[in-house]
């Protein structure tokens, strides 16, 4: 399977500053600099920021075990997919450069380690997107959960309905 990437970030007085994410077998090179911008193979990428509903979602899932075992969780994550226009499980690398990109709107995933998310999570903020943990929380050393989405409306949108 092509579904890898080499991630490299830097974590400067416990913030990650810089992402970079290498997909060889995609062609594919991210870099995410934060506050300066996020670039796919050189060129300029952003989030999209005109989703205003729901209704309207390109959501794209990964490994979603440890929130299948909570029936309440598993309960209204089902509720936002009934919800949303399109669900894909891309995962790993490549649903964080199409975030990055405009591609789709919103991630959800409930396991992962912070080497697998610490490189993407820097360029999908560079990117103008925002990226938590599924309670909300910051990103840091410990995270093992994912809502990441192309703006901060959308990205409150889905954590409501993930804890309503």
């Amino acid at each position: 399977m092509p579904y890898y990437s080499t991630q490299i970030a830097l974590l400067v007085d416990e913030q990650l500053v810089l992402g970079v994410s290498n997909a060889p077998a995609f062609s594919e090179q991210l870099v995410g600099i934060i506050n300066q911008g996020a670039w796919l193979n050189d060129r300029p990428v952003s989030t999209r920021s005109d989703i205003k509903a729901i209704k309207d979602v390109f959501l794209s899932t990964g490994n979603l075990g440890t929130l299948a075992q909570s029936e309440p969780d598993w309960l209204r994550f089902g509720s936002l997919v009934s919800q949303v226009r399109r669900v894909r499980g891309y995962g790993d690398f490549s649903h964080y450069h199409q975030l990055s990109c405009g591609q789709t709107d919103l991630i959800i995933e409930s396991d992962v380690n912070i080497l697998d998310i610490a490189a993407l999570s820097v360029a999908v903020h560079a990117a103008g997107g925002v990226m938590t943990d599924l309670r909300g929380d910051a990103i840091n050393m410990q995270t093992t959960s994912v809502l990441a989405a192309g703006c901060r409306e959308l990205h409150t949108m889905a954590l409501d309905l993930l804890h309503d």
